[in-house]
């Protein structure tokens, strides 16, 4: 991870919010501290259904007048369509920013060369752009959000090279960090399965949102029962949607993949069992702030 890189993540986009309710308006819906964020501080968060069940993630970061969320592209009009049903009377706008481009950059020093701290969500925001490191964990490096036209000077200029989408996919998932559904299934997937608490995107101490009861009970009932790890294997990247399997037994599913390394959502009794999808084996590659997971 030497080298300095950066790629526009294309299945990215950005949703803003403004108007005088805006941080009421979100601290009611999403999992973590609307009061968190601040011209030099990001967060990550989702918004759940009534039941506890996962919908939507996002960066939740603040420029000007508005807060902008950082969403998946392929499902940013449901996410616009979910918040609108929430709006009531509330003093809010909300809007598609197709102008702004998501970045992620990464390699060894790349945080002090983008003029940043290794403290997760530390932000430097300027007129109409914002980098941020990684709210989640440092190591997965910095994000930023500026005008389309801006991204290839900007990071040149930085000494960051244009990476591939594939190189970042295999740092995020080394990490076990999830991509929205790509990783998490809509409507079903529990945040603290998906390492939500060890990764900063849920705050206990808020107050309600939607969804706040089950996952407030997971989490002093300790009820985790699967969970979102990395492995790895020999080969191709598998296909989404491959069952794993310990034995005959069905114990999980492969989520996103690279060449060999991928997520896989895992019953944690089946972790410490020989594990294959397909024929391939898989070793699971443990990291602290893996829900279940034994410490490295």
């Amino acid at each position: 991870m030497n080298q300095l890189q950066y790629v526009i993540l294309q299945h990215r986009t950005v949703i803003t919010v403004g108007g005088e309710d805006r941080n009421e308006f979100l601290q009611a819906l999403v999992s973590n501290d609307v009061a968190k964020i601040a011209p030099n501080r990001t967060i990550w968060a989702a918004l759940l259904t009534p039941q506890g069940k996962f919908l939507h993630e996002f960066f939740m970061f603040e420029l000007g007048d508005i807060i902008g969320l950082d969403c998946e592209q392929a499902r940013s009009t449901d996410l616009i369509n979910r918040l609108t049903r929430y709006k009531l009377r509330a003093n809010v706008t909300l809007k598609l920013r197709p102008d702004l481009s998501v970045i992620a950059a990464w390699g060894d020093g790349a945080l002090n060369a983008l003029g940043l701290t290794s403290d997760t969500g530390a932000s430097i925001p300027t007129k109409n752009s914002i980098v941020f490191t990684d709210p989640r964990t440092a190591i997965a490096g910095a994000r930023w959000i500026l005008p389309r036209e801006e991204v290839d000077v900007s990071l040149v200029l930085k000494g960051f090279s244009l990476g591939r989408v594939d190189g970042y996919d295999g740092l995020r998932i080394s990490l076990g960090l999830p991509d929205g559904s790509r990783d998490m299934a809509i409507e079903k997937a529990l945040l603290l399965e998906n390492g939500f608490e060890e990764l900063n995107g849920v705050d206990y101490e808020k107050g309600c949102y939607v969804g706040q009861e089950l996952t407030a009970r997971t989490h002093y009932r300790a009820l985790i029962k699967k969970c979102l790890v990395p492995v790895s294997f020999k080969g191709t990247a598998l296909d989404p949607g491959t069952p794993v399997t310990a034995g005959s037994q069905e114990v999980g599913v492969m989520k996103s993949a690279v060449d060999g390394i991928g997520l896989a959502f895992l019953r944690r009794d089946a972790l410490e069992k020989p594990i294959y999808a397909g024929d391939r084996k898989l070793e699971p590659q443990y990291q602290h702030w893996i829900p279940g997971n034994k410490k490295t």
